[in-house]
């Protein structure tokens, strides 16, 4: 199985950026579809951003469309999700996750992924 761990996290102000990564161990992430999830205080984990096992396919939630990407680099194990024009409501755990799914799609229900991280925590202020 594959162990996860996200780093890059922080306090910025609104309109900044951040770019969270999303190391792998055990198994390398090509071998899956990987997700972000957040999740703000009092509210359920939500899906951010997705790319497929393969590469070829994204989804974002319309919330963060235009504003963050999802990217992977296999050579270095590793998932990002670069973020541009933060607003207070990104405010969240952001939690990388991995998916067994061999399709081309990408799915973005929190029960469909098999592996998580422990989380990083983004805060946004005004």
């Amino acid at each position: 199985q594959v162990q996860l761990v996200e780093s890059g996290g922080g306090l910025v102000q609104a309109g900044g950026s951040l770019r969270l990564s999303c190391a792998a161990s055990g198994r390398t992430v090509s071998d899956y579809a990987m997700g972000w999830f957040r999740q703000a205080p009092g509210k359920e984990r939500e899906f951010v951003a997705g790319i497929s096992r393969g590469g070829s396919s994204t989804y974002y939630t319309d919330s963060v469309k235009g504003r963050f990407t999802i990217s992977r680099d296999n050579a270095k194990n590793t998932v990002y999700l670069q973020m541009n024009s933060l607003k207070p409501e990104d405010t969240a755990v952001y939690y990388c996750a991995a998916d067994r799914y061999y399709g081309v799609f990408v799915r973005k229900e929190v029960y469909e992924y098999d592996y998580w991280g422990q989380g990083t925590q983004v805060t946004v202020s005004s």
